[in-house]
C-alpha cells in the first residue's frame, strides 16, 4: 500500500499544481472583472446622474459663417455639439442671473427641481430675416396684434394676436425704449405657458449676419431691461467676428 501511495504521489502533486493555477487564474480574472465593473459602474452612474449635462469648462470654438463663438462645454446644450468646428446652429443654456453653465452647485436649477425657473435657452444661427424682433414690431407685428393692449410685467404692454396671425395662444410683450426700437418678445399664454420652462422668446441680431434667439421664463419680464442687457453682454463676450 505504501508503494502504491508513493507511485501516485508525483501525479497527484502535478494535478494539484495545475488545479491551483487554474483557481488562481479564475480568481485573478474575477478580481480584474470586479475592478472593471466597479469603475464602469462609477462612470455609468455619473453619466446617468449628469443626464446629458457636463461640468467640463473646456472652451470650444464653433464657427457659424464669419463668426466664432467661444464657449465652455458646460454651456453647450447638446453633447454632440461640444467640439470645435463649423456648425449651422449652436444651442446653449445659461443660469440667470449668474450667466453660468452647468455645475454641481447649479444641478437643481438645470434639473428644474428648485423653487424657481432660472434657465435661459439660447440659439445662434445664420440670420435669415432682415430685421430682428424689435425691428419687426412696426412693419409686421403692428398689423397682427389686437389694440389696445393690457399692462404687463415690468411696465410692458401685452397684446393678443388676431385669429389670422398664426400666433394663437401667444401674446406679444412690448417694452418702450426711448430712442430705440421697443423690446419685443412673444410669450405662450394659457395652459401651454404653465407647462413650458421658457415660454417667452426674443431674437436679436449681432456679429456678421448672425441671429441669437433666446427663450426665458415669463417671470423674467418683470426685469426685462436687465435681462436683455445681460444677454447682449454675454453674447458679446462669446462672439468673435471675422472681417
Amino acid at each position: 500500500m505504501k508503494q502504491a501511495a508513493t507511485a501516485h504521489g508525483p501525479q497527484l502533486t502535478v494535478v494539484d499544481s495545475r488545479l491551483m493555477k487554474r483557481v488562481f487564474y479564475v480568481f485573478s480574472a474575477l478580481a480584474v472583472l470586479s475592478v472593471a465593473i466597479s469603475l464602469g459602474g462609477k462612470w455609468f452612474g455619473r453619466s446617468i446622474a449628469m443626464a446629458g449635462y457636463t461640468d467640463d469648462t473646456t472652451i470650444h470654438e464653433i464657427v457659424i459663417g464669419n463668426n466664432v463663438i467661444a464657449v465652455p462645454a458646460n454651456v453647450i446644450r447638446f453633447d454632440q455639439a461640444r467640439r470645435d468646428g463649423i456648425a449651422s446652429r449652436l444651442d446653449l443654456y445659461l443660469r440667470y442671473p449668474e450667466m453660468d453653465g452647468y455645475s454641481e452647485a447649479a444641478r437643481d436649477d438645470f434639473n428644474h427641481t428648485g423653487p424657481s425657473k432660472d434657465i435661459i435657452f439660447l440659439s445662434f444661427e445664420r440670420q435669415i430675416m432682415s430685421r430682428d424682433m424689435s425691428g419687426r414690431f412696426a412693419p409686421i407685428y403692428g398689423a397682427l396684434i389686437v389694440q389696445p393692449g393690457t399692462p404687463g410685467p415690468g411696465g410692458t404692454t401685452l397684446y393678443g394676436f388676431t385669429e389670422k396671425s398664426g400666433y394663437l395662444n401667444e401674446v406679444l410683450a412690448v417694452g418702450n425704449r426711448p430712442g430705440k426700437d421697443p423690446f419685443v418678445a412673444r410669450c405662450l399664454s394659457g395652459p401651454n405657458a404653465a407647462q413650458s420652462l421658457a415660454p417667452c422668446e426674443r431674437d436679436i441680431q449681432l456679429g456678421d449676419n448672425l441671429s441669437l434667439t433666446y427663450r426665458f421664463p415669463r417671470e423674467f419680464l418683470e426685469d426685462w431691461q436687465a435681462l436683455d442687457s445681460a444677454i447682449a453682454a454675454e453674447a458679446a463676450r462669446m462672439l468673435r467676428t471675422g472681417h
